[in-house]
């Protein structure tokens, strides 16, 4: 028997912390075949989760009907001597507000949690993004086609131009007496 009274593991207390070990608080599965139930045990993490070696039974998980039991009291007590949470744990005790913080991202790397408040904002300003730059490109289209039509009108003014210059040369020329010309020759 070891020093804390538990068989084949041998704890050194040193000020209220365990050493040697790296202790875990988790969940411990105790239900039978399709009808789980778990227990918040404290336990070493070199530990099967199956085995029941536990330092201490905090509460208990029935996720058939959604109740979630925990000493607080003895929960914050092994926290504050450096126990670590698993995941789940860390969600529970964060929603029991045993803990303050952020809850943790238990699934896989894969499988993400979903935000789908951020995915709609995302959507909505992608698509505002797009139309703001059809818009745009309109914008610039009708600016281009502007300036083509306003070449247009300015080639028939162009146009008109050398022929009102060609007829005003013609009076000039009538205008001079044929003695001048001859002199201009």
């Amino acid at each position: 028997m070891g020093v804390d009274g538990h068989k084949g593991l041998t704890f050194v207390a040193h000020s209220g912390t365990l050493l040697g070990t790296m202790l875990k608080m988790r969940l411990q599965r105790t239900g039978r075949k399709n009808n789980p139930s778990y227990r918040v045990v404290v336990t070493d993490s070199r530990n099967a989760a199956k085995r029941g070696r536990s330092v201490d039974l905090l509460g208990s998980y029935d996720p058939l009907k959604g109740r979630f039991q925990i000493n607080a009291e003895k929960a914050k007590l092994w926290l504050s001597r450096g126990v670590q949470p698993s995941d789940t744990i860390y969600n529970f005790l964060v929603s029991e507000k045993i803990i303050e913080g952020k809850k943790k991202n238990v699934l896989s790397k894969k499988s993400p949690i979903i935000d789908e408040a951020k995915i709609k904002a995302e959507a909505e300003a992608k698509a505002k993004a797009e139309a703001d730059e059809k818009a745009r490109l309109e914008a610039e289209k009708a600016v281009a086609e502007a300036p083509v039509e306003a070449e247009v009108a300015e080639a028939e003014v162009v146009a008109e131009a050398p022929v009102v210059e060609a007829e005003v040369a013609e009076e000039i020329v009538a205008e001079v007496p044929p003695a001048e010309e001859e002199k201009v020759s």
